[in-house]
């Protein structure tokens, strides 16, 4: 008997991690707010850079939502206190950077509308 009841809740448990996971993919799968700004802010070449350690750029990440996915982003860390060669080189000495095409910078957190209005892309 204790057999049957364990088996039944082990079913019970997988079925509910089975339903969990295709909710949270479902989530993943649309569209977000900032979609077509982040796009065209890819487009258009603007990258930042920043640290996964950096809690303003954990704030600009949340700014984007589920649209952050198509910044692009570039990790400067190498663990706590190093930082990658491609951060170097762009001569990266502060986080978040925002590094637009012609060579303007902004330092720290921006919000999404002031980074589509310097370069013409629409919310």
């Amino acid at each position: 008997m204790k057999k049957k009841v364990l088996s039944g809740i082990v079913v019970i448990v997988v079925i509910l991690i089975g339903v969990g996971v295709f909710f949270l993919s479902q989530q993943s799968n649309k569209p977000g707010p900032l979609d077509a700004l982040a796009k065209c802010l890819t487009e258009k070449g603007i990258k930042m850079y920043g640290t996964w350690w950096c809690p303003h750029c954990q704030n600009q990440k949340k700014a984007f939502g589920p649209s952050w996915k198509y910044i692009n982003y570039v990790e400067c860390a190498i663990g706590q206190s190093g930082q990658t060669k491609e951060c170097k080189d762009a001569g990266i000495e502060s986080y978040p950077t925002w590094v637009f095409p012609d060579g303007k910078r902004v330092t720290g957190e921006q919000s999404p509308e002031s980074l589509g209005q310097t370069v013409g892309c629409k919310i």
